[in-house]
Formats: structure tokens, sequence, C-alpha cells
């Protein structure tokens, strides 16, 4: 059997949580990934059959959700607690394999310390499953606190339509990486299954949702491509946020966004244009 702490996905974890934490967007032990993996790869690494403990389904929050669709399915989570900070040096404590059981949550690997999957995994299930529903290749959920994001939710109306077609008018590539634009959800009490539910119904229509004074959920097929969605947004913000305070001299008309999306052949929301 293949030493689990070279696995890719071991691998991947460990060096998206470096980076975010390097660029910022991760404080303390703020922010959470579940990347789901298929049984195949998980079992090049681990006996499959050794569970090593059980954790209650919800961890510490128990929800009202039907999560017969992720029934054995499994994730590589980051642990309650944890900071982003000590993942690549210690991922068997800072991260868990688990399978999801009709009662409970297997361990596979990984919480060495006792600990559990963060506590906003009831989030990330909710908002999988909603993806899988559009997109069954769907296999990662990230949350995180970028400063910019954060910061352009504090001076700009929160709107689902004038955000993102700000966002879009920041940098070129912007229509084109989230096409379907940025949904937004009033601030709410974290960790809870009314935040959980109300992103998981936004995921059925955008792949990045925006927690108001918070910070953000992305979801998409690998790490990459979500950490790219949510990349891309903080740029964006950035240069907003650089620029707001300024007189707008120039900026991309939303012709020539129609111009980009026609070229790169992407759906867009026509109705979070004005033309």
């Amino acid at each position: 059997m293949k030493d689990i702490m070279a696995a890719p996905f071991v691998r991947e974890m460990c060096a998206t949580t470096a980076n975010m934490y390097r660029l910022g967007w991760d404080e303390r032990n703020g922010g959470n990934i579940s990347y789901m993996l298929d049984e195949k790869e998980v079992k090049e690494y681990l006996d499959i059959d050794n569970v090593i403990r059980t954790i209650p389904l919800m961890g510490v929050n128990e929800v009202d959700i039907d999560i017969t669709p992720l029934v054995g399915k499994y994730f590589i989570v980051t642990g309650t607690g944890k900071y982003f900070k000590n993942v690549e040096a210690d991922p068997e404590t800072n991260l868990g394999i688990v399978r999801i059981a009709k009662n409970n949550i297997e361990l596979l690997w990984g919480y060495k310390d006792g600990g559990r999957p963060t506590s906003e995994f009831p989030a990330h299930m909710m908002s999988h499953m909603a993806r899988l529903k559009v997109d069954p290749e769907n296999r990662v959920v990230i949350h995180s606190h970028p400063t910019n994001t954060l910061a352009m939710n504090y001076v700009h109306e929160l709107d689902e339509k004038k955000f993102t077609h700000t966002l879009w008018e920041m940098c070129t590539e912007c229509i084109v990486v989230f096409p379907e634009g940025v949904g937004i959800l009033p601030w709410m009490l974290c960790g809870t299954s009314e935040i959980g539910k109300a992103t998981a119904k936004k995921m059925e229509e955008f792949r990045l949702v925006v927690w108001a004074m918070h910070g953000i959920y992305g979801a998409g097929k690998t790490l990459d491509e979500t950490f790219g969605l949510i990349e891309t947004v903080e740029k964006a913000a950035q240069i907003y946020m650089l620029t707001a305070h300024l007189p707008r001299v120039n900026t991309i008309k939303d012709e020539d966004m129609v111009k980009l999306v026609e070229l790169f052949g992407v759906k867009y929301r026509k109705d979070f244009l004005d033309l």
C-alpha cells in the first residue's frame, strides 16, 4: 500500500492551505476545505475496512438534513479548530479522511489528536449535494476570508447583480472565470443549519457565495479551480478597493464583456449586465 503522506490529494491540501494562509485569507483557524475523493484512489493508500473511530454525523452541530446522496462518499477535510499554517507540517493532525455513513462519519485517517471535521462540514455537505445536482464532477468546497472581498462588503451595496457587475468591471477575465456571477447572503450566524441551507440554495445557481461581513464559499471540480475562483474575486475586489475613492476615468464596458463571453463561448448572466 502506498504512503498516504505522498498521496496527491494530501499534498494538494497541504499546498493549498499553506498558500491560503500565506495570502492572509485564513487567519488563525478561519476557513475550511472539503475535497471529495474517489474510492479507487483512497484504496491505493488506505485500508477502507479499517475504521479508526466514528464521529457524530454533524460534528458539533446537529442539523436536520438528508445526507443520503453522500452516504459512502469519501472526503479529505480540514479539522475543526485547526490552523491552515500547520497543515503542511503535520497533515495527520490537521486533516482527516472520512467516509459518510448513514448515521455517522467514519474516520479512516487523520485527526490523530482526537479531532474531527470542521464545524462547517454540515454546510459543506449541503453545498456538495447542491453542486452535484448541477455538476456531477463537483468535488471541492472552500470557505475562506479573503481580505479585500471582505472589505468590499462594507462599502459596496450587497446586491448580487450590482456586486457581480462591479467585480466584472475590475478585471478582463472576471466574466469569463465566473460568468454566472456571485451569490450573496446577508450576515447570518455561522455553524448553523440555517446558513448551510441558505448557502446550498445559492449553490444551485452560483459557484461562489459571499457570506456578508464574514467570507466566501467557492465550489469547483478541483482544488485549483476552486482556489482560482476565489482568487479572481479577491483580485477584482482588491482593484475595486484601490480605486473606489478615485474618479473613474476608464472602465470595461458591458458590450465589451459580451464580446469576451462570445469569444470564449461561456454562458453568462445576461440580466447582470446593463445593455
